[in-house]
């Protein structure tokens, strides 16, 4: 279990190598039966959605819909604490992400050439919200509030329900606190694939977001291929972490880091680059000693057969390697972290510090913890209010700005070969003349 490497004693292709994430089971078989369920949901709507409920979860469902007794008792049954707990984190979240909220602009870009950008909300969202082992309340709030940020007149909520038929009343009293409306009991590939096209009782959304298993992530890649679809927020794949550390570093701090990250499940990946052997040592019989007590013991133990701790001469050394590795999750154990900050050029999101644990920004701390994994962090954000934006671009040009710009665009025309764009410029010019 994380036994340590020497980076300086591997081959490039060996380096490369011990960076790879763990290999996915990319199955044609789940693909095929991931299609089919999108294919029945399309031509059988809310009948398939309750078929396919009871047939993979065991669930009888009357109705889809969340109802307002359902909401009802959902407060009944959440003690105060967890509510000022869920109201907590909302104001950190919202405080975050209010100052992303983009604003319309115009500019002159020469004399009588008017140039603006029209921010507009996505009209319909869908918001998946997994359900499994664990009642997502955090993604309830990291993905609604940015949606009710951008203002989006349309947000509906999907979430598998429990065994009663119900959902987790954690989850209606976030959702309530996020102003969603339409909330429904629907999990799976049937509940993306309802959002996607639309059911009876359902509404058709225009982008989805949230976090998945290998169905749910399949469904969302099919629906954003297909034009009638819906376009998916980012490419999802299990959550991983990188820790940087010195000598100066807490290792039971760095132990807790690397289990919390673990125990997302056995595809998860953790890895710890450090600059010091010794320190080294100490946080791996650190993370034996802490592992014994989680009840998740078994599921990190197989998740730490993908992780690696990598022994490096400096942290120059490890900043290229966080470059190539691309985490979803960066922590700068180290002295002066911020120093190193201008040299990180791929992360989803970085924690510095010892008092920076990723579990603060998975919960309560103000950023979104829909964060690109897999490498994407070489080319993606995190999740933002933008993501529930789109922009217009609007110009207004005057006789005399398309008079300055005439001979640009003419000879752009003429080199292109493109006749009838010149002439679209050219027939103004010569209205212009006739009229002097």
């Amino acid at each position: 279990m994380l036994t340590s490497i020497l980076w300086k004693n591997l081959s490039k292709d060996q380096k490369k190598q011990l960076l790879m994430r763990p290999k996915k089971n990319k199955c044609n078989e789940l693909n095929e039966k991931v299609q089919l369920i999108i294919d029945r949901v399309c031509r059988e709507g809310d009948m398939a959605c309750k078929a396919l409920t009871h047939e993979f979860d065991g669930i009888a469902l009357s109705h889809l819909d969340v109802k307002e007794d359902e909401l009802i008792d959902a407060r009944k049954q959440i003690n105060q604490k967890t509510i000022d707990a869920i109201k907590k984190a909302a104001r950190q979240i919202e405080t975050f992400h209010l100052p992303q909220l983009m604003k319309n602009s115009r500019i002159e870009t020469s004399e009588g050439i008017y140039c603006e950008s029209h921010q507009k909300p996505i009209q319909r969202v869908g918001l998946y919200v997994p359900g499994g082992s664990a009642p997502l309340v955090s993604t309830v709030l990291m993905l609604g509030i940015p949606a009710k940020i951008a203002n989006c007149p349309m947000r509906v909520l999907c979430s598998p329900p429990q065994k009663n038929g119900r959902l987790n009343p954690a989850i209606l009293v976030a959702a309530e606190l996020c102003g969603i409306k339409k909330i429904y009991k629907l999990g799976g590939a049937q509940a993306i694939a309802a959002m996607a096209y639309g059911t009876e009782t359902i509404p058709k959304v225009d982008k989805i977001f949230g976090p998945g298993n290998t169905w749910v992530t399949q469904a969302k890649i099919f629906v954003s291929q297909d034009v009638s679809g819906a376009q998916q927020d980012m490419p999802a794949g299990p959550s991983e972490v990188m820790v940087i550390a010195d000598s100066n570093a807490n290792p039971d701090f760095i132990a807790a880091d690397l289990l919390s990250q673990a125990e997302h499940g056995s595809d998860s990946q953790v890895i710890l680059v450090c600059t010091d052997l010794q320190l080294s040592i100490k946080i791996r019989d650190a993370i034996q000693y802490q592992l014994t007590s989680l009840s998740r013991c078994s599921l990190i133990e197989n998740t730490l057969q993908n992780s690696s701790l990598i022994i490096v001469d400096n942290l120059m050394d490890a900043m290229d390697i966080v470059n190539l590795y691309a985490p979803e999750h960066l922590i700068l154990q180290i002295e002066k972290p911020r120093q190193y900050l201008q040299k990180i050029q791929h992360a989803g999101s970085v924690f510095l510090g010892p008092w920076s644990p990723t579990t603060a920004g998975d919960y309560a701390s103000g950023t979104n913890h829909v964060l690109p994994t897999d490498g994407y962090a070489k080319n993606l954000s995190g999740l933002s209010v933008r993501d529930f934006m789109k922009t217009i671009s609007v110009q207004e040009i005057t006789k005399k700005g398309l008079l300055n710009i005439a001979d640009t665009i003419r000879e752009l025309t003429r080199i292109e070969g493109l006749e009838a764009h010149q002439r679209a410029v050219d027939i103004r010019l010569e209205e212009i003349q006739n009229a002097e």
